[in-house]
């Protein structure tokens, strides 16, 4: 039987190409100088071509060596992600989970699930990260989270639907739309100030509702533009689960549109990488689900 190429030898050519020389290498990955070049060597021999050469001191790739080596970096990647898992697997609980919430997603559920992982895995640290409409699809696409509560799935990842979240067209009642004392059109709000809130994404790739006044106000969280309608410096459509308190203390108030009062956005939980997904991250999304339906009857 031919011998085959081990993932040792690929990371003796890669460690070499990163660090430029042999000697390099060999102190890289705490191997002698001669089992990096016997590696090489090895390695060139069952491929049956030339992969680095010697330009003065330093070790360059071939053509072939760099075709060879982006693909076989593609292999050292998962086989990382498989001994990083199982290293996860061994000692039990990750110590720490990274999770990207969506802003408008509502802060006691959160905050819940967050209460319950921790008396139960004291030991897990959790980092949060709160973001608007793309930069949560963001996190996952430069997998900087291992979780994400996010508006959309972004492409090559599968989410589970986990709420889906009224938005209502409000402005304080003593906004001059609800002097008007009729049903109003989208003809009428474009004649006054509308509140939006800024797509944290790197590229901005997603605006949230209408848009149709001259007059706009953008900020960056749900909750000043709820502070700033409170305050009456325009109108908004927002998320009624983060407004209840003020609708029922009466500052905010519902506008009489003849259409579009009320519209909805989806949010999902996705992982970044479910096989790869470490128990503790596993449980904070189920806790996120068990919150969703303790809390949230399912809107009609």
């Amino acid at each position: 039987m031919k011998p085959k190429i081990t993932l040792e030898q690929w990371r003796a050519l890669q460690a070499v190409v990163e660090h430029g020389g042999y000697a390099q290498a060999a102190e890289a990955l705490h191997k002698s100088q001669s089992a990096i070049t016997y590696a090489i060597q090895k390695l060139e021999n069952l491929l049956g071509v030339e992969v680095l050469r010697l330009q003065g001191r330093k070790a360059v790739l071939t053509e072939a060596g760099a075709v060879l080596l982006r693909r076989a970096e593609a292999l050292l990647a998962e086989a990382g992600q498989v001994e990083d898992a199982a290293a996860l697997l061994a000692q039990g609980w990750e110590p720490e989970i990274r999770l990207a919430v969506e802003s408008i997603f509502p802060r006691h559920l959160l905050l819940g699930a967050l209460a319950e992982l921790s008396s139960e895995i004291p030991t897990t640290r959790i980092e949060v990260f709160e973001h608007t409409l793309s930069g949560t699809e963001d996190a996952l696409l430069t997998r900087s989270v291992d979780l994400a509560v996010a508006g959309h799935v972004p492409p090559g990842f599968v989410g589970d639907a986990l709420l889906r979240m009224p938005f209502t067209a409000v402005a304080s009642p003593a906004h001059p739309l609800h002097q008007l004392g009729r049903p109003l059109g989208l003809q009428d709000l474009r004649q006054h100030r509308q509140l939006v809130v800024r797509d944290s994404g790197v590229e901005r790739r997603r605006s949230a509702g209408w848009q149709g006044a001259e007059q706009r106000i953008t900020v960056s969280q749900p909750t000043t533009s709820i502070a700033a309608v409170v305050a009456g410096l325009g109108f908004a459509w927002l998320p009624e689960e983060m407004m209840r308190a003020e609708l029922a203390a009466g500052s905010l108030k519902p506008l009489p549109l003849t259409e579009g009062g009320t519209r909805y956005g989806e949010l999902y939980l996705v992982f970044t990488d479910r096989d790869f997904a470490g128990p503790a991250t596993r449980r904070l999304a189920d806790l996120l689900r068990e919150q969703v339906a303790k809390h949230c009857p399912p809107v009609a």
